[in-house]
């Protein structure tokens, strides 16, 4: 519980601390998810879930062309297993859509002040679990079937580098980090963006994140934003 608060604590802060930005952009998008499978981090395409992503992000000066681009969003990663098609008479099917309050804190290179301005940039982010489903429907012989359950979030405290608190099997990890890679174009008014999510953390609580890059986040991202 002391974990929790800290955490939900310094997330206020940040939140006030981006809203405080001068040159602030509301974004929405949709998220193309999924999880890397294999030890090289491969992904398969069949298992892509679709999710989404809402927030804020702001542009601090740094130089004509260089900003510096803080944001605080909730957005949804995860992916899909599934085994036939929902007319057959026996298929499987399987999603886990966890959601995040995630921080990233890019580093965004703009072409000159035109009516349409071309912009790309990278950086890194980290998130912290709040919500999210596992659901497994499917039918067995003409017989449906279903289930739902809440993903259960180890307590792991950041602060603690060599121990993750309440880690156990089918518990996520609380936190993800990674890498951030987008582009896009923006005018007076609004922003369009793709961005690229590479995950850097292990999904199951407990595991080495360093090992190998099997079980870890991937979110290709299309994102529209309004200039407030």
């Amino acid at each position: 519980m002391y974990m929790k608060t800290k955490m939900i604590s310094l997330l206020i802060v940040l939140s006030f601390t981006i809203l405080s930005v001068q040159a602030q952009t509301l974004r929405a998008g949709v998220n193309l998810a999924n999880v890397t499978i294999t030890n090289d981090g491969d992904i398969d395409d069949n298992k892509m879930l679709t999710s989404f992503q809402v927030g804020f992000s702001g542009d601090v000066f740094i130089t004509k062309h260089f900003f510096f681009q803080p944001g605080i969003y909730l957005t949804g990663k995860g992916s899909k297993t599934q085994s036939g098609s929902t007319t057959d008479a026996t298929y499987f099917r399987a999603t886990s859509n966890p959601y995040y309050v995630e921080i990233p804190a890019n580093f965004v290179f703009k072409t000159d002040p035109l009516p349409v301005k071309f912009f790309a940039g990278a950086g890194p982010y980290i998130a912290m679990g709040v919500a999210g489903k596992n659901k497994v429907d499917g039918k067995f012989l003409g017989t449906s079937f279903s289930s739902e359950e809440n993903i259960t979030w180890s307590n792991d405290d950041p602060s603690t580098l060599d121990y993750e608190e309440g880690a156990g099997y089918g518990i996520m990890k609380r936190f993800d980090y990674g890498f951030n890679i987008l582009g896009g174009i923006e005018t007076r008014g609004a922003v369009f963006s793709v961005n690229y999510g590479l995950g850097l953390a292990k999904l199951q609580s407990g595991s080495n994140s360093s090992a190998d890059d099997k079980n870890k986040h991937r979110v290709l991202s299309f994102v529209v934003g309004i200039k407030l």
